[in-house]
């Protein structure tokens, strides 16, 4: 089990480092973040949580989900931390259809990847 946790907690590291890597190339499209976020989601469920993939995948979708709905909340103190670059990486902007099936694409992708890196073994 401290494998299979400390597996996860490095492809987590791996996807934030991917994702902040997006950001900073300008060829990189936007919603490449968003779709890494979601697969950062469901790594780190995987790192922390130690539940079945598919309980994994629909947990994370709803973290996601749950995310993104909460951007149309805008309470002042809620703003002032979305303008801080951890507050903008974790809780983002605005509300976007589009990010939403970024994030179902996304944990597809996690499910799908997770699914072969254990087979493989």
């Amino acid at each position: 089990m401290k494998k299979n946790r400390l597996f996860y907690s490095v492809l987590t590291l791996l996807v934030i480092f991917l994702g902040i890597l997006s950001r900073k190339i300008s060829f990189v499209p936007l919603y490449t973040g968003d779709i890494l976020y979601a697969v950062m989601i469901y790594f780190g469920f995987r790192a922390i949580f130690f539940l079945k993939p598919k309980i994994t995948f629909i947990l994370s979708l709803l973290f996601c989900f749950s995310i993104e709905t909460f951007q149309l909340i805008q309470w002042e103190w809620l703003i002032v931390i979305r303008k801080t670059t951890l507050g903008h990486y974790i809780l983002g902007q605005g509300f976007l259809w589009t990010d939403l099936m970024c994030y179902l694409f996304g944990t597809f992708f996690a499910l799908f990847s997770d699914h072969y890196l254990r087979n493989k073994n």
